[in-house]
């Protein structure tokens, strides 16, 4: 694996999904396939594992460190890996932090611990970040939570937050409140040390980076790493007829990725990806459940409006067909 010593997270950051077999043990072969799928794509600025979109809460230490092994093997030669920090405990973030960084990763992609929706003040978020910052060496993006949900950071908390710790280099940034979001573009911008903003708003991307991101990171580009590339360099490229014309091939996705429950969104995902041919089989590990056969049909139909599915295909890929049990 090809340590990206100089990276700084920007660009566009697909968040890629982790195959099952039916028995829920890791399909590897599907995941270095997906992997290879996804990396292909041009204008990538690297990869993320061990996240949301890869069920991240649901892998042992030793799963998530097989994980990235897989990922260096097959795309780190290429690109930058982000690693996820999913942690309760600060101790354990610091582990993880440690073992992502002597296994080749790039970047740390720090979740929020879950206990902060009991409460939380910035001297505990400080704490929390101080550990993973002795932990690695490399930038950290930190996810920033919608603040209804107790994991958010509050404006004064992020600007202390990334004063106390240098090594913070990017915020993952999925509030919903547009207002909030657009202060977090202009300040941290506007940083001595600016921080970038990575939109995670997937499901008004273009909005979200008209607005001035330096690029997104998402697991939807588990699906459409190429679309999203080609919106970001529109964006960038003052192109706004043409971001418009690639939105309007992501829209019908985002609103059958992002529907509620909003929990399924990496579950539709793989089902879209069983339609395209591009893995096997579908199945995610409990919690999650396998949606039903009517979300499938929204899915499928999503896929024809945006272009990526014929509608004249009826191989079993295609439809779903084959794959559409319950686990």
């Amino acid at each position: 694996m090809t340590r990206h010593a100089d990276f700084v997270p920007h660009g566009v950051i697909p968040a890629v999904i982790l195959p099952f077999h039916d028995d829920l043990s890791i399909d590897e072969a599907s995941f270095r396939a997906h992997l290879r799928h996804v990396g292909a794509v041009e204008g990538l600025s690297a990869i993320t594992i061990n996240a949301h979109s890869t069920e991240v809460a649901s892998c042992t230490a030793d799963e998530q460190r097989r994980v990235l092994a897989i990922t260096g093997e097959t795309v780190g030669d290429r690109l930058p890996i982000v690693h996820g920090v999913w942690a309760d405990g600060s101790l354990e973030a610091g582990r993880i932090a440690r073992a992502a960084e002597a296994g080749g990763a790039s970047a740390l992609l720090a979740f929020p611990p879950g206990p902060f929706t009991m409460g939380q003040n910035a001297e505990m978020v400080v704490a929390h970040f101080s550990r993973i910052a002795e932990g690695s060496s490399l930038p950290i993006i930190v996810f920033q939570y919608p603040l209804a949900s107790g994991q958010g950071y509050p404006g004064e908390t992020l600007l202390k937050l990334v004063e106390a710790v240098p090594t913070i280099r990017a915020i993952k940034d999925w509030t919903p409140v547009v207002l909030q979001h657009e202060w977090h573009i202009r300040t941290l911008h506007a940083l001595p040390r600016p921080v970038n903003v990575l939109s995670t708003n997937s499901a008004w991307l273009l909005s979200s980076l008209v607005l001035g991101c330096k690029g997104l990171l998402s697991g939807s580009g588990s699906v459409i790493a190429d679309l999203q590339s080609q919106l970001f360099r529109a964006i960038q490229a003052n192109d706004l007829a043409g971001a418009r014309r690639i939105n309007d091939r992501i829209y019908p996705l985002a609103r059958v990725f992002y529907a509620d429950p909003f929990i399924d969104m990496h579950n539709r995902m793989k089902e879209a990806l069983v339609m395209l041919g591009r893995i096997p089989c579908a199945a995610v590990r409990p919690p999650l459940v396998r949606i039903g056969d009517a979300e499938r049909g929204r899915i499928r139909a999503a896929l024809v409006e945006a272009g990526l599915l014929g509608v004249g295909d009826v191989s079993n890929a295609a439809r779903g067909l084959h794959f559409s049990r319950t686990i």
